[in-house]
């Protein structure tokens, strides 16, 4: 587990992980960052459509069990696996790995977003970071004779960028699952809706399931990872015909 530090300026540092490494990861992780991400909202607006969801309470509880029922065990195992791969260039399971996370999108629509965003995250990496997508193992990003699948998926995407120099496996999570969590309480204030408080309100209390979900995924191996969320499924597979929406999921 990674070791946090207190320096002389009282500032909370990690062991093994510069303060511009923390910050690139959680750069990485911005539900700011111009992929498409805000456009999604994976379910929610169906939950909200069925009255599911209906209040900050409901919508709190809804996206705890997602992050650790959904999220921990299928989007974050990948990213925790995936990082790695990335270092070593083992193009095999980063094949795999993507191939896993398109054959687990139970929906039309969740499959959409995640091969979109993974395409716009590799196209803005090759804008902004063009370096994190060059060499043999970054090939099959760009679409090498390597590529196997119709496109990177967001999971490895992001792990790819993640990859980039020696920050923990963890921290890389840890972005990820707080870039998360702040899309879908923008989400949340959207659909419901909710008033800003609200929504920090539900931030803090994602913030604080954050790590025990982090720790959960990096413990799964292949065969503990699973997508198996039946009526977060049958609420996706609902939204694509609703007849009014917010959101592309």
């Amino acid at each position: 587990m990674t070791t946090v530090t207190i320096t002389a300026t009282g500032m909370a540092t990690t062991t093994g992980t510069t303060d511009a490494a923390l910050l690139q990861l959680i750069w990485l992780a911005s539900p700011a960052l111009p992929i498409g991400g805000f456009s999604y909202s994976e379910g929610l607006e169906g939950a909200v459509e069925h009255a599911l969801v209906h209040d900050e309470a409901s919508a709190r509880l809804w996206l705890v069990d997602q992050l650790d029922l959904a999220l921990a065990r299928a989007d974050l195992a990948v990213i925790a696996q995936a990082i790695p791969a990335w270092r070593s260039g083992d193009l095999a399971r980063i094949v795999a790995l993507n191939g896993w996370v398109l054959q687990t999108r139970e929906t039309a629509e969740l499959r959409q977003q995640t091969e979109q965003m993974g395409r716009s995250f590799v196209e803005w990496l090759r804008t902004v970071r063009p370096e994190l997508i060059e060499g043999p193992a970054a090939a099959w990003a760009s679409g090498g004779s390597a590529r196997t699948e119709s496109s990177l998926t967001y999971p490895l995407a992001f792990a790819l960028a993640a990859s980039a120099g020696s920050s923990p496996v963890r921290d890389g999570l840890l972005a990820f699952a707080f870039g998360w969590a702040e899309n879908m309480m923008q989400a949340a204030i959207k659909s419901v809706p909710l008033g800003q408080s609200a929504g920090q309100r539900i931030l803090s209390a994602l913030t604080a399931e954050i790590p025990a979900a982090v720790d959960k995924a990096l413990a799964m191996s292949d065969d503990d990872r699973q997508a198996f969320s039946p009526m977060l499924a049958i609420l996706s597979a609902r939204h694509e015909t609703q007849y009014s929406r917010l959101f592309r999921s």
